[in-house]
């Protein structure tokens, strides 16, 4: 099969791959997990299914899928992150899984000889600078009738229902505002109608989860996020004085949240799959 005609993902990510970052990633996929493992599932992703995942980051979709496919089956995952890589190898063989097999190297450059039943990816087309010629290559990749599948991020819901708390407000569209500063296309669940249409393929099936919480664990997805974008708010001299002291930005995210008596939402996740033309 022909390398795939793609440019790579931008350079300036948004969120880096400090050991940080990939802790803060592991504790947000245990939250997303009953989520994306749901969406595979409708999509038909299964027992047997040779899988292929982009962007696997530290691993989390890759193991997921492996427990999906089972010992039948087989996930190639693709990333371009050494040391995410590495961290991801790992904690494969500690899940006793055999059927994972890494490939470093950007999207533009990978080739397979033979075509998956599925190509699936969680947060990735977002940062693409062009996915509807990611998708288009995708296609070649999946055999006739199988399954694209992706997951990706709204913004719009994120804000509007942050809107009632100035602090937690104030967080979220700072972290609106970075990720549209780097390149990030922050409505990239909504736009994934016209890029799978854009791309040859049928209108995909489609839905958005919103998770809604207002306890400690949920509310340190804010601030640990606000961590990890610290140094593009720097680079862009973003103005976050206002967010106060960020070594108390957790208590005061939670004591804002447990005085008014309410849920805050994190961030969107709108799926899209379709099946590929006979």
């Amino acid at each position: 099969m022909n390398r795939c005609a793609l440019d790579d993902r931008h350079d300036n990510y948004l969120l880096g791959n400090s050991d940080a970052e990939h802790e803060r990633l592991i504790r947000q996929a245990i939250r997303l997990a009953p989520v994306t493992e749901r969406f595979f599932r409708e999509a038909g992703v299964g027992n047997g299914h040779r899988v292929l995942d982009l962007g696997s980051g530290v691993g989390d979709v890759a193991i997921l899928l492996a427990r999906l496919v089972g010992a039948s089956g087989e996930v190639v995952a693709v990333e371009r992150d050494i040391r995410s890589i590495n961290r991801a190898r790992t904690r494969v063989a500690e899940a006793g899984l055999h059927n994972v097999r890494f490939v470093k190297t950007d999207l533009a450059h990978f080739s397979e000889d033979s075509r998956f039943d599925a190509a699936v990816g969680r947060y990735i087309l977002q940062f693409l600078p062009d996915p509807v010629a990611t998708l288009r290559w995708v296609k070649q990749t999946v055999q006739p009738g199988g399954i694209i599948a992706f997951q990706e991020v709204s913004f719009a819901p994120f804000v509007a229902l942050s809107a009632h708390l100035p602090l937690w407000s104030a967080v979220v569209s700072l972290h609106h505002e970075v990720a549209a500063r780097v390149g990030v296309n922050t409505e990239m669940g909504r736009d994934l109608h016209k890029v799978f249409r854009a791309a040859g393929l049928p209108a995909p099936r489609m839905r958005v989860e919103i998770e809604l919480g207002c306890d400690p664990d949920f509310t340190q997805n804010v601030s640990d996020a606000t961590f990890s974008i610290l140094p593009q708010i720097e680079n862009f001299s973003l103005p976050f004085q206002g967010l106060g002291d960020l070594d108390t930005l957790q208590r005061r995210l939670q004591d804002e949240v447990t005085l008014s008596e309410t849920v805050v939402p994190w961030l969107p996740l709108v799926g899209a799959w379709c099946r590929t033309p006979s």
